[in-house]
């Protein structure tokens, strides 16, 4: 690597467990030559210390300590308000788009930031960069010369659309919980020209290529390099008992995630099961939504360990997604020897063997849930087995695979 070495821009506008994943292996191969985002929080610095515990943990989810501080790049000028906005509930200020600290402004100011800092970089050969954060990056890396890679992490929007309209009709009920309708022809415009200007597209599921390949979207090679799992737990499991089927669903309650069919199956089942809800409501004016977490156990938000320990206290992962693009709870899930049930509209097919560290159930078939959740009540030899297996594939879905896969498959496009 030797001969390419520093050569890559890695830009992404809040920085979550792939992205981390994707900056360390650039690192450790001697490809970065930088790493922007909003908020690089340095933890060492001296006056962290001093900060109130709970804006510390909050920044902490910002830090990037696999990186030497001098790669580490912040732009923070637009997220550090939005952030008080959130802390503080001013929705004007944040309003889907049009609000002054939308995240969609605050990452088109990102994406401007990152492109004026290209010219100022030598030696780059390449910038890699994310959906609704790479058009004025990708233009500016364009006239450079620079190789453009593109990563789609969630379904083209076209298949979204589609998706979600069927939903509304059908339940109509659930429909402001789908906030992809809200999003703006100029907002979708702008996913098409990223797309456009890529040379090279990475993806994290067979689905995200599939909504592309049927929608024609994309001409240039796409790369699918599902994310990687976290270390098999070594704490020993919880046991099985006879009770009820513990039950958990993480991510953003709304139905993009299926919520519907989730809880329509566990009352299916009539208190052979108790189910959890980690996330944020999408909406606040949807009254099925509002009706169940006053039902059963829901908790707003939880720090990534607690999540794991929450995986470890259940006994069956449901996220019947309607449109994803991977799901690292699915591979979460796995590492805490915790079996999934899900849907081919996300990374299941990729990271599970229906039957033997979960099941594949089609989108909006509540019943279909219920069917495979009564199994596992009824045969609890069977999900024994089941979350050992998960330990198993945990072990071999490594990080450091996927990293492994991502150097090999970026490298080529990296060139003087």
């Amino acid at each position: 690597m030797t001969a390419t070495s520093n050569v890559l821009l890695l830009s992404h506008p809040t920085g979550n467990a792939n992205v981390r994943a994707a900056a360390s292996a650039f690192h450790r191969v001697g490809l970065l030559q930088g790493f922007h985002s909003c908020l690089c929080w340095n933890n060492r610095a001296p006056l962290a210390g001093l900060l109130p515990k709970a804006l510390r943990v909050e920044l902490e989810r910002r830090s990037f300590p696999d990186l030497p501080l001098s790669l580490q790049h912040s732009h923070p000028w637009w997220e550090a308000p939005r952030l008080a906005a959130v802390k503080f509930d001013w929705q004007p200020l944040l309003c889907h788009e049009a609000g002054l600290l939308s995240i969609d402004r605050v990452i088109r100011s990102f994406d401007r930031s990152v492109a004026a800092a290209l010219p100022r970089t030598p030696g780059l050969c390449a910038v890699y960069a994310y959906e609704d954060a790479a058009l004025a990056t990708f233009e500016v890396a364009q006239g450079l010369g620079l190789s453009r890679i593109y990563e789609l992490p969630i379904g083209y929007w076209k298949s979204a659309r589609q998706i979600f309209a069927e939903e509304a009709e059908l339940l109509p009920q659930w429909a402001s919980t789908l906030t992809g309708l809200r999003d703006s022809v100029a907002k979708l415009a702008s996913k098409d020209a990223e797309l456009n200007k890529a040379d090279v597209v990475v993806v994290a599921s067979q689905f995200v290529r599939h909504t592309l390949t049927s929608n024609q979207a994309c001409s240039v090679p796409i790369h699918v390099l599902p994310y990687g799992a976290p270390p098999p737990t070594t704490q020993p499991l919880r046991g099985l008992g006879f009770g009820p089927l513990r039950v958990l669903f993480v991510g953003s309650l709304g139905q993009r995630r299926g919520l519907s069919y989730l809880l329509e199956a566990v009352a299916q089942l009539a208190g052979a099961v108790t189910l959890t809800l980690i996330g944020r409501p999408t909406s606040t004016s949807c009254a099925p939504l509002t009706a169940a977490l006053e039902r059963h156990k829901a908790i707003p938000s939880l720090p990534h360990g607690a999540i794991l320990e929450q995986m470890r206290q259940h006994d069956v992962l449901v996220f019947p997604s309607l449109f994803e693009g991977f799901g690292l709870v699915l591979t979460e899930a796995l590492s805490q020897g915790l079996p999934v049930i899900a849907t081919p509209n996300t990374a299941a097919p990729d990271l599970i063997r229906d039957g033997v560290e979960g099941f594949i159930v089609p989108i909006r078939d509540s019943a279909a849930i219920a069917q495979r959740l009564a199994e596992l009540d009824d045969d609890r030899d069977q999900l024994a087995a089941m979350r050992q297996a998960c330990l198993r594939r945990a072990a071999a879905i490594s990080w450091s695979s996927y990293q492994t896969a991502l150097v090999d498959a970026v490298a080529p496009l990296l060139h003087h």
